[in-house]
């Protein structure tokens, strides 16, 4: 077990992408149990998917920051790849704890929309990381991906596997991101953790990912396309479980240690956060039917075989993700464990009544 080496109360964090689905969710947390917290949101609030859902968060956040008033919520809205509004808020807070969690999303849409991953996903980081080298901060703590394992026929997936060969261009940021973050601890002795999350999933959770879109086609009686024949398997981790993980990582930064060469070795670590428990995606198909019929969503008659179309692999996409958190473990003492059913009747509940089913 790593000892924690921040004591979040009273500091001041940053957490991008506070608008988002995991950003949102980890502000809530730090607000509800950090005694004293500053935490500053930074989010371009832009329309990649629609935009009510991150009001709606966003408005959450200000409910929960009313009944916390020892506690400071300050929301900005901005873009990460302007480097003068970035530098600005970096002056301004003198942030303690850095969380980057604001990037373009999305394997399939990076196909067609390579612009604004190379915008948000390497100068949009870049200019986290030289915000961080020049108002040093006690950590940084920066979102990947599963996606950088590619096709790696080797699972479950560890941190110390090779991941040189992406199949798409999101997931080619995402390794970006970390290169890019290990040079930096190297020459500037920044205490950086880069965290590779599992399909995420749950309420005002994203409607780009497979259990919202399946969801709403079904809602309006569309067909939903199984890829790969429904043959592929997630590890599909539930919302609460990855900003548990976020959140004891921000305690303990990277130890600063010197190199038999006198020079500093980067304070750099890397983990994975899944659910280790990849589910086949027809059987995820029949769980999440379940809790829709059981939440109301859908009638208990529907006919769910007549919506569903099996449909070959799509360009990017992988047949397996698979984490292996032993070092999330061994270190944290923590691993998700949120069933998927459990937390698919969460989302359906959610679902039910902010769509006033």
């Amino acid at each position: 077990m790593r000892a924690p080496n921040i004591d979040l109360k009273q500091k001041t964090i940053l957490v991008t992408g506070a608008a988002g689905f995991i950003g949102s969710n980890l502000v809530k947390k730090l607000l509800q149990e950090v005694p004293g917290v500053t935490v500053v949101g930074f989010d371009s609030v832009n329309d990649y998917y629609d935009v009510s859902l991150k009001e709606y968060r966003l408005g959450e956040l200000e409910k929960i920051a009313s009944k916390h008033p020892d506690c400071k919520w300050i929301f900005v809205k901005g873009n990460l790849a302007d480097k003068a509004a970035i530098t600005s808020l970096f002056e301004t807070y003198h942030f303690s704890v850095v969380v980057n969690l604001a990037a373009q999303a999305g394997v399939r849409y990076s196909i067609d929309h390579p612009d604004v991953y190379i915008e948000a996903n390497l100068i949009g980081f870049y200019n986290i990381l030289e915000a961080c080298r020049n108002y040093p901060v006690e950590h940084l703590v920066y979102a990947s991906s599963s996606s950088v394992y590619g096709s790696n026929k080797k699972v479950p997936y560890s941190v110390e596997d090779k991941v040189d060969n992406p199949v798409s261009l999101y997931a080619a940021t995402k390794k970006s991101n970390e290169l890019l973050a290990h040079a930096y601890s190297k020459l500037y002795n920044i205490p950086s953790t880069g965290l590779r999350f599992f399909t995420v999933y749950g309420p005002a959770g994203r409607p780009d990912m497979a259990y919202f879109g399946f969801t709403n086609k079904l809602r309006k009686g569309e067909t939903i396309k199984i890829f790969n024949f429904g043959n592929c398997k997630r590890d599909f981790t539930y919302v609460d479980d990855i900003v548990e993980g976020v959140y004891r990582v921000m305690q303990a930064a990277p130890e600063k240690v010197m190199g038999e060469d006198g020079l500093p070795l980067p304070p750099y670590k890397v983990y994975n956060i899944g659910n280790s428990s990849p589910e086949n995606l027809l059987d995820f198909v029949d769980t999440l039917q379940k809790e829709l019929v059981r939440a109301g969503v859908l009638p208990k008659d529907y006919d769910f075989e007549a919506h569903k179309q099996l449909v070959p692999m799509q360009p990017g996409d992988v047949p397996v993700t698979f984490a292996d958190t032993s070092a999330l473990e061994e270190d944290f003492g923590f691993r998700p464990h949120t069933p998927l059913a459990v937390g698919l009747r969460h989302f359906a509940e959610w679902y039910k009544e902010f769509y006033k089913v």
